[in-house]
């Protein structure tokens, strides 16, 4: 690993400079990989996530034993930074991983490394620069990420990520949607026994996630075998869709599909994005219907936004949160979100 312990402050520099992207610049549900890079809006999106927190001037308390320790520490960040990745390089990700560290980021951490794709006889993406990265150069990234996470946590931080292989299906070039899935669950199960193997797994968990949109895939079919695919392989890790609903329950999923992806599934849960209270009622109808329907909830972990002070992109984390509550309350449900969620950039 030490090849990737660059200085921090110039890797980071570099990286922004080298995989600058863009925040959604509309009312489009999410982004896609053939958006155009702005490295203005995504310096702007770290702006709102500082890398050096001021330090409390009032004097520390003493630590209780770790036995005792039941919640964070007060300065951990319950909002993640979630990336569009528009590359693979390690150094790269061990910077994004190291100012997360620095934040004391808590929760789930998205890493969206596009669309599923195959060449050179080989599973992977195509990432936001339009290039196309395999499964297991990916897992090496994520790795890398890990590393700089948990370097540069504070000593004693009791901060932790589940660390989410990002993908969508947007259009996916692959041979067979099944086997993609089955794929991309056994990275995700090598990246957990690489975190155990390093003594890691305390502060970083292996995760997966798809941004799963109905318009994308109105038949279901190729959603519904990456899905299958991924349970199949998978060994007890999470996961998240991230997604829309597009319309709501009906207008092109059933309630059905929309649930199967979003907790019906085992292993499944759903993060979704809540870039407007029109979304949140969606999230919330599906929510009512999976309880009276299949008597089973919709499994929330929190919300994604992409709002920041320079994009008007939606709803930001606080509103997010409130509207999607309200939503679930006039549902006639437990209008309780877990706290914290991610806010996406890139």
């Amino acid at each position: 690993m030490k090849r990737y312990l660059l200085s921090v402050s110039v890797a980071l520099a570099v990286a922004l400079a080298a995989s600058g992207g863009a925040l959604a610049a509309g009312p489009t549900p999410s982004l896609i990989p053939s958006f155009v890079p702005q490295p203005g809006a995504w310096l702007e999106a770290l702006r709102q996530f500082p890398l050096n927190p001021k330090p409390s001037h009032k004097p520390k308390a003493p630590q209780p034993p770790a036995a005792q320790q039941q919640t964070p520490t007060p300065d951990v960040r319950v909002t993640t930074l979630s990336i569009y990745e528009h590359k693979a390089h390690h150094w790269i990700l061990a910077a994004q991983g190291c100012a997360a560290g620095k934040r004391q980021e808590n929760g789930v951490v998205v890493l969206d490394f596009g669309k599923p794709a195959f060449e050179r006889h080989e599973y992977g993406t195509i990432l936001f620069s339009g290039r196309f990265a395999g499964n297991h150069r990916i897992t090496r990234a994520m790795l890398a990420y890990a590393h700089g996470y948990v370097s540069c946590l504070p000593q004693e931080s009791t901060a932790s990520i589940e660390l989410a292989r990002g993908t969508s299906n947007y259009h996916p070039a692959v041979p067979s949607a099944y086997s993609a899935g089955t794929r991309w669950a056994r990275e995700t199960n090598a990246l957990g026994r690489e975190l155990d193997q390093r003594g890691w797994s305390e502060h970083v968990e292996a995760a997966a996630a798809d941004d799963a949109e109905p318009a994308w895939d109105p038949e279901f079919t190729k959603t519904g075998q990456f899905f299958h695919g991924f349970r199949a392989a998978v060994h007890g890790h999470t996961l998240y869709d991230y997604g829309s609903l597009d319309g709501g329950v009906g207008a092109v999923w059933s309630a059905r599909q929309a649930w199967y992806v979003a907790g019906g599934l085992r292993h499944t849960k759903a993060l979704p994005e809540i870039y407007s209270p029109a979304m949140a009622q969606e999230w919330a109808e599906l929510a009512r219907i999976a309880r009276g329907r299949y008597h089973k909830p919709v499994h929330f972990a929190g919300v994604m936004t992409q709002g920041t002070s320079g994009c008007d992109c939606g709803l930001r984390q606080s509103a997010a949160h409130r509207v999607l509550s309200k939503a679930l309350q006039s549902e006639g449900l437990d209008g309780s979100v877990p706290a914290g969620g991610t806010n996406i950039a890139g």
